[in-house]
C-alpha cells in the first residue's frame, strides 16, 4: 500500500481492494446496521451512536432506540427530552437532541425519508462531514471518502509509515484517502467499511495484530520497523471528577425521574457545589435540560 515513483496511489491494482474487501467479508462483525434490510434511518442511528462510543455499547441502546422509534418521524413526534432520556449512558448527550434536530429536519423538509443526496445530508442539524459521507456511502452506496479515526490510523501505518495519524484530519490526508478510493461507487462503499473494519479489529490503537492484516507485507509502518509515535503528546480522555462526570449524574437523576425535578434533589449527586452549579448551568445552556421555575428542572420537551 506504499505509493512509490513507478505506482502512485492513483494506478494501484485492484487487488489490493480485492484483498482489503475479501478480508472484511471473511471477519466483519455481524452488525444490525450492517444487514441488507438495515434502513438509512438504521445507519444515520447507528453513526450517531457510534461517535467517541464503542460497539459493545451502543447494540443495546441501538435496538432500544430503534424500537421505539424506527422511523424519523417517530422520533420527530416525540419530545426531545425523550431522546436524551433513551440516550441513557452512551455519553456525550447532545448527540441525542441533534439526532432529534436532524429527524424533525428529515420529517418536515423531506418527507421523512432520508435523503441521498450528500449536501442534503450535511445540511441536516447535527450532521457533519463524516457522518454524511458514511451515511451516503452505507446507506446509499455511493463513493465517498468516509474518514474515521480507525480509518485514518490505517492509512497513517499503512501508507505514510507513522504510528497515529494528526490529531485533527488533514488535507494531506483527505487527498490519500481519495486517491486510493475504487473507482466505482458500489466497490468504493464496501472499500470505505471493510477499512474502517480493518482498524478496528486488528490496526488497533493499542496492541495492533499485524501478523493477521491483510497489509502486513504492504505497510509502511511495519516496513519501517514500527517506529514509535514522534508527534505532539496525544490527549489522553479523562473522566473522573470532571465536570462530564457532573453533567451525568445529574441527567441520570433527570432521566430517572420522569418528571420535574428539584434542585435540592441534583444537590445531592456531586458535594462540590461550585462544580455541580457550573455542570448544571452547561446542561441548561447546551439544550440538555429546562428550568421550569426557581430551583426545578426537567428534560427538554
Amino acid at each position: 500500500m506504499v505509493a512509490t515513483d513507478a505506482t502512485s496511489p492513483a494506478a494501484l491494482p485492484a487487488a489490493l481492494h480485492t484483498t482489503v474487501i475479501g478480508w472484511y467479508e471473511a471477519n466483519a462483525r455481524d452488525l444490525p446496521w450492517r444487514t441488507p434490510d438495515a434502513s438509512p434511518w438504521a445507519v444515520m442511528v447507528s453513526e450517531f451512536m457510534l461517535q467517541q462510543t464503542p460497539v459493545k455499547r451502543v447494540l443495546p441502546a441501538y435496538a432500544a432506540w430503534m424500537e421505539r422509534w424506527p422511523t424519523p418521524a417517530d422520533l420527530a413526534a416525540d419530545a426531545p427530552g425523550e431522546a436524551v432520556r433513551m440516550w441513557g449512558r452512551l455519553g456525550y448527550p447532545r448527540r441525542a437532541l441533534r439526532l432529534h434536530g436532524a429527524a424533525v429536519a428529515i420529517t418536515e423538509k423531506h418527507g421523512g425519508r432520508v435523503p441521498d443526496d450528500h449536501a442534503a445530508l450535511l445540511a441536516l442539524p447535527g450532521v457533519g462531514e463524516y457522518t454524511a459521507a458514511a451515511v451516503a456511502s452505507f446507506a446509499f452506496r455511493q463513493r465517498h471518502v468516509v474518514l474515521d479515526t480507525n480509518v485514518r490510523r490505517v492509512f497513517a501505518r499503512a501508507v505514510t509509515g507513522v504510528e497515529y495519524p494528526a490529531q485533527a484530519t488533514t488535507a494531506a490526508e483527505r487527498r490519500t484517502a481519495g486517491e486510493y478510493l475504487p473507482a466505482t461507487a458500489e466497490t468504493a462503499a464496501t472499500w470505505a467499511v471493510a477499512v474502517m473494519e480493518l482498524g478496528a479489529l486488528v490496526c488497533t490503537a493499542r496492541g495492533p495484530e499485524c501478523g493477521a492484516c491483510p497489509l502486513f507485507a504492504e505497510c509502511a509502518w511495519q516496513r519501517a520497523g514500527r517506529p514509535p509515535y514522534e508527534g505532539p503528546a496525544r490527549r489522553g480522555q479523562t473522566y473522573e471528577g470532571t465536570d462530564r462526570q457532573v453533567r451525568g449524574k445529574l441527567l441520570a437523576v433527570l432521566r430517572d425521574a420522569h418528571d420535574e425535578v428539584p434542585r435540592s434533589r441534583l444537590d445531592e449527586v456531586w458535594p462540590d457545589a461550585v462544580q455541580r452549579a457550573r455542570a448544571l448551568d452547561g446542561l441548561v445552556a447546551d439544550g440538555l435540560v429546562e428550568p421550569v421555575a426557581q430551583g426545578v428542572y426537567r428534560l427538554p420537551r
